[in-house]
């Protein structure tokens, strides 16, 4: 009833509860409950004397069959399922819990808003309803966790590849897992391994992209950061055709990564890599490395000049940022 209340209201349109009662079948008391129940998690219904219910802006929910429609022939045939969720703890966390009790390679979440979504190094993610993209692949793997390294730069090709076909050309690529355009963060990545390290493996592929971020929303976030909407000048960006796209773009880079490995995205990657040359700052674990970027390796680990000479990173629990 949820989903069905939100996309009668999806319209920017004030609605009567009566009106919204009559098409949901239910009574005023009963939609009142349901409002008040969305508002309380989070999602921006606005209320007013004498006028109903509405949904500040148009808005376009999350649509199974529509993403299904927008998908290519290879990766229809490579989809094992598609779950959107209205709301979720985290899309990521969905997908962990499924590969565990055996849920097949190719299955995807989606949610419109996530309670406790996370990026790199536990930091948490901001999910706000509806406004972004927040998706989630399971992949399979015979090859173990040991030979995945690099995986999180063949998404981040797949990711710009993707953007490319609504315009966004002037994305770049910041080692691990972020898409940025002039220095603000647009997307980013999180990939989680269940399973053996020269075993076979669960991975779970999860991607957050900004497409609409309310000013709001955005106070917790401590870096410069953009969405799709400010970068196209939209004021309304077609979601279920970025997650169409996002899909085709993954699946198919995944299969070209499960074949040939790391080495053909590499010199994709290096063009759009936007610290390569510059001052940057790691922080490890137990310690902080000052030093300039120097690319990434065949392996996809970062390389770093200090002032004990070259060194080499993988991702793990790396943080980067570029230094002032």
């Amino acid at each position: 009833m949820r989903r069905q209340l939100l996309s009668l209201l999806s319209d920017g349109n004030y609605h009567s509860g009566e009106a919204l009662g009559a098409a949901l079948g239910v009574s005023r008391m009963a939609v009142w409950k349901q409002v008040r129940t969305l508002r309380e998690h989070g999602m921006p219904l606005e209320v007013m004397r004498g006028k109903g219910y509405r949904l500040p802006g148009s808005l376009e929910l999350l649509d199974a069959e529509a993403i299904l429609a927008g998908l290519s022939p290879a990766t229809r045939a490579r989809l094992a399922r598609l779950d959107t969720f209205l709301e979720i703890d985290s899309t990521n966390t969905y997908l962990r819990k499924l590969a565990l009790d055996g849920a097949p390679s190719g299955s995807v979440c989606l949610a419109e808003v996530q309670h406790a979504g996370r990026g790199r190094c536990n930091r948490p993610w901001v999910s706000p309803f509806a406004a972004n993209l927040y998706l989630s692949l399971l992949w399979r793997s015979d090859a173990g966790a040991a030979g995945l390294g690099g995986l999180s730069l063949v998404i981040g090709v797949a990711l710009l590849r993707s953007l490319r076909a609504f315009g966004i050309d002037a994305a770049g690529l910041k080692w691990p897992n972020d898409v940025l355009v002039d220095g603000a963060k647009l997307a980013g990545i999180l990939i989680d391994v269940v399973g053996e390290s020269s075993g076979p493996c669960s991975v779970i592929i999860g991607v957050g992209v900004n497409v609409a971020m309310p000013d709001g929303a955005a106070s917790g976030i401590d870096q410069p950061w953009t969405d799709l909407c400010r970068l196209t000048g939209r004021g309304h960006f077609p979601r279920n055709q970025l997650a169409a796209g996002l899909l085709d773009c993954s699946f198919s880079a995944i299969a070209e990564f499960e074949q040939a490995g790391l080495e053909p995205f590499l010199d994709e990657w290096r063009r759009h890599d936007v610290i390569n040359g510059r001052k940057i700052r790691l922080q490890l674990p137990n310690e902080w490395i000052r030093g300039r970027a120097c690319g990434v390796d065949s392996g996809g680990a970062l390389l770093v000049e200090t002032d004990t000479g070259r060194r080499r990173f993988v991702s793990g629990e790396v943080s980067l940022r570029v230094a002032p």
